[in-house]
């Protein structure tokens, strides 16, 4: 009998960065895999999908012509109990890589958890978001015979806070594109430094616009950075506007440097590798991560790169980056500043960054996703 597993892949198809940016890799990569034997996956998405690129023979697609949002409200605020295998069609396992499941009927219930941080920095997350997980997730996790985890940080954070069983959780790590490798040719530089009207020399932060990514202290720790150095270095803010990012567009003007700091709005994923190799630094003080990809593709293109010492993040960048606490402004602006100035580190970086992502791929994050499928399938409910 053929095993059938249905993966949401609306995440991939709607969104841009972090959740959408890591279905579309996973499941990318699952592809290219030999697949079990007898087994057959099927994309779920909701919303209309003219032309998905060719896949292979064991990937089969469902696409509903079904608003995201109306069966998210459906689902999840007004729950009407529809089976998801109603919209599949008969299914043996349902994944979920976005923190919530439908009602199932007989498949087997697969939760990605990318983070918690609506539990740890509930004052960051937009009210809504918040309250919204704060009633799913957990129902969620109970309901799921399996749940996949991005890192052992967020796996603790499962069982600290949500009191899941350790055996209920596979950790299955972001990976990066093979394409996050430093750019040295002239031709791909200059027309993303055009494009996005980058001064020659910068230190760079990525990340949605939204408190929780700590840009204000950053910006704090850049104006001390240009009190006692002075640097020729501007800093640049990359990202699309998140929820409670007023302060952040303030806080330049507040500290009168303005003119040296740069917001350039969201990057797609073709210009980033150019981005990061024209960067002297790369900055990522977040408050809480549920893994990061920025400073891994970031130390993958050799960019001498700080991040915070907190959740998953020092697991992600092992001794290839500079830590600090991400409350600690001053901390941050002496890293800063070592990064800016310390040739060794810099060239340290070159080589040191580049082994430390390749820990990281598609391929493998696809094989543990299937190993964990496999247990899914095998083992019962916890």
């Amino acid at each position: 009998m053929t095993t059938r597993i249905a993966i949401n892949f609306t995440p991939a198809m709607t969104q841009t960065a972090g959740i959408g940016r890591y279905t579309r890799g996973i499941v990318e990569a699952l592809a290219l895999l030999p697949p079990p034997p007898d087994t057959e996956f099927r994309l779920f998405v909701a919303g209309r999908l003219s032309s998905p690129h060719p896949w292979p023979s064991h990937i089969t697609w469902r696409v509903l012509p079904i608003a995201e949002q109306t069966l998210t409200r459906l689902w999840h605020r007004l729950h009407i109990p529809i089976p998801a295998e109603w919209l599949t069609g008969p299914i043996d396992l349902y994944h979920s890589p976005d923190y919530v499941l439908p009602p199932l009927h007989h498949a087997i219930g697969v939760v990605t958890i990318h983070d918690l941080s609506f539990l740890r920095v509930p004052e960051c997350a937009d009210p809504k978001l918040r309250a919204f997980l704060t009633a799913e997730v957990p129902q969620a996790v109970r309901r799921a015979r399996h749940i996949l985890a991005d890192s052992e940080s967020t796996r603790r954070d499962l069982i600290d806070l949500l009191g899941v069983s350790p055996e209920k959780i596979s950790v299955v790590p972001a990976g990066i594109s093979p394409d996050f490798r430093r750019v040295v040719d002239e031709a791909r530089l200059n027309p993303v430094r055009i494009r996005y009207g980058l001064p020659q020399h910068f230190i760079l932060s990525l990340g949605r616009l939204e408190p929780r990514k700590n840009f204000v202290r950053l910006i704090q720790a850049y104006a001390h950075l240009r009190k006692h150095l002075a640097p020729p270095h501007h800093l640049v803010i990359a990202g699309g506007r998140g929820w409670l990012y007023e302060e952040i567009f303030r806080e330049p003007e507040r500290l009168g440097i303005s003119e040296w700091v740069h917001f350039i709005g969201f990057v797609p994923d073709d210009d980033l590798p150019a981005l990061y190799s024209l960067a002297d630094v790369f900055a990522f003080p977040s408050l809480y991560e549920g893994f990061g990809i920025p400073p891994l593709e970031a130390l993958a293109c050799g960019t001498p790169t700080v991040v915070a010492d907190n959740s998953s993040l020092p697991e992600v960048v092992g001794d290839a980056a500079l830590t600090v606490p991400a409350e600690d402004v001053n901390a941050l602006a002496e890293a800063l500043a070592r990064l800016i100035q310390d040739d060794a580190w810099r060239e340290r970086t070159r080589r040191s960054g580049p082994e430390q992502a390749r820990h990281f791929t598609w391929e493998a994050a696809a094989r543990r996703l299937l190993a964990a499928y496999q247990q899914a399938l095998g083992g019962e409910a916890s």
